[in-house]
């Protein structure tokens, strides 16, 4: 079963889709809200300063965790019809639950061409492992006024997989776990970004 494991949220229970996708376990997203909570810190930032854009989100899992721990706004986009039902039900319950969950918005749309009423400042990233290249995603990322200057980018792929970043990215690093490896990253910061002064610090994860 997958749960939220923090915020206000906490121990609330999720559905999850039957068929079409991979939800990320709970070890996974512990890590993952782990490190990006020391890269807010180092960025000055706190989760009422955050913007998060979950793609290709499936259950929701990892946006309604953002949510549960108090970011301003959170964009969940999903293209599968039955997944994103469930995704949808999910939000809602977040909703009525949660007194003071974010503003939650829920897209069906293909990811790599959803357009957002304003820029984030953090994104995770988890297509299906059948999609070798997700460079796709990460060009429409870099379109303007999508990203917040130094922006963390995060992506979920097989443990296996080559770096997922193109010309033009920057790669922090990599996690592995089990058989998932997340990679965090930067949009190159000549290449601009919507300027935003909280994001003045470290972009390092």
């Amino acid at each position: 079963m997958t749960r939220i494991i923090g915020g206000e949220c906490r121990g609330m229970a999720l559905r999850v889709p039957t068929r079409g996708t991979r939800p990320t376990s709970d070890r996974v997203r512990e890590a993952l809200f782990s490190t990006v909570e020391a890269w807010m810190h180092r960025a000055g930032l706190v989760w009422a300063d955050s913007h998060v854009l979950d793609m290709c989100a499936g259950s929701g899992a990892v946006g309604l965790e953002a949510a549960s721990r108090g970011a301003a706004s959170v964009t969940l986009v999903e293209s599968d019809a039955s997944a994103f039902e469930v995704l949808r039900g999910n939000a809602d319950s977040v909703r009525a639950l949660c007194s003071e969950s974010s503003d939650i918005t829920t897209v069906r749309a293909d990811a790599r061409r959803v357009r957002l009423e304003q820029p984030v400042n953090i994104v995770y990233l988890d297509p299906p492992y059948s999609i070798a290249d997700v460079g796709e995603f990460l060009v429409a990322l870099a379109a303007p006024s999508v990203l917040i200057a130094n922006a963390l980018v995060i992506v979920e792929r097989s443990a296996k997989s080559d770096s997922p970043w193109p010309s033009g990215w920057v790669g922090v690093s990599d996690r592995k776990y089990g058989d998932t490896r997340l990679w965090y990253g930067h949009l190159d910061a000549s290449l601009g970004g919507a300027r935003d002064p909280r994001m003045a610090g470290r972009s390092d994860a």
